[in-house]
């Protein structure tokens, strides 16, 4: 794993906030609505920008802002500079979300060297879907997507998995048609948002706090914050949602537990 030094981490985040600005340019002229979350909306308040350890950048959307943004970017995007990836646009592509990434750059994650799609520096952007309002339902919900989750990760879980057995079971799994495994999470993201539901969540992704989602208001609430020197859009009841997520969110945790992507290669460019 190669460890950045201070230069190059601020220099990598320098390009990520490059690419929030775009984000932020496309979903003003489009009247998308999008806010800052999780360890970037925590920096924005704690640090007036990135966390200093920081290697990444988050972004989400309702469902139906998101496939405006997704549209958008075919006609908007300022393709001299940027790439949107999600697996409907890029061959190979496994992920359950889309990533707006830096052309002329390399970020490769470490174990995921064999993935057949260029790997730019990048900033994830996030979809939220419904999710069930009784707890029950929303905890079944949960290990299905969970379910999921793990044969879109299987090709790269075959290579870091932590024992042989499993190991083998993900390279079982990585034998299912990628068309099929998300035929089947189109049908999930059908699902979700036949009602609108008080929660909401990142179906491919991981919740916190057992809870399985997030509540749907926090995403429709936004207000400026300033991130960087920049403005962009962040949750508006930020202290709710920060709380709920991380607890005590302005205690720094320790040093052992300040994690970053692993990568086996990077290139960077001046912004």
């Amino acid at each position: 794993m190669l460890q950045l030094d201070d230069r190059q981490l601020r220099q990598l985040q320098m390009i990520e906030l490059e690419m929030l600005v775009e984000v932020d340019r496309i979903c003003k002229k489009c009247g998308i609505q999008y806010n800052i979350i999780a360890g970037t909306l925590l920096g924005a308040v704690r640090h007036g920008g990135f966390i200093p350890w920081d290697d990444d950048a988050d972004v989400a959307m309702l469902r139906p802002e998101y496939e405006k943004f997704r549209k958008a970017c075919k006609t908007e995007l300022d393709t001299t500079r940027f790439y949107f990836q999600d697996h409907l646009n890029t061959r190979g592509y496994r992920w359950g979300y889309g990533k707006l990434r830096r052309k002329n750059t390399l970020f490769l994650r470490e174990n995921q060297e064999h993935m057949p799609y260029r790997q730019g520096v990048f900033i994830d952007i996030f979809p939220l879907d419904g999710v069930p309002d009784n707890y029950l339902l929303r905890s079944l919900q949960n290990f299905h997507c969970y379910c999921v989750r793990k044969v879109l990760w299987s090709p790269v879980g075959q290579f870091t998995a932590p024992n042989t057995w499993k190991k083998a079971w993900f390279g079982v799994l990585s034998k299912i048609p990628a068309q099929a495994v998300f035929r089947h999470y189109h049908r999930i993201i059908h699902k979700s948002n036949l009602k609108e539901t008080k929660m909401v969540r990142i179906l491919m992704f991981p919740t916190p706090n057992k809870a399985f989602g997030y509540y749907r208001k926090w995403y429709e609430e936004s207000a400026p914050i300033t991130f960087e020197g920049k403005i962009f859009d962040g949750i508006k009841n930020y202290d709710e949602y920060l709380s709920f997520k991380f607890g005590n969110y302005m205690e720094l945790p320790p040093e052992g537990e300040r994690k970053v992507h692993p990568v086996s290669d990077i290139k960077l460019i001046q912004v």
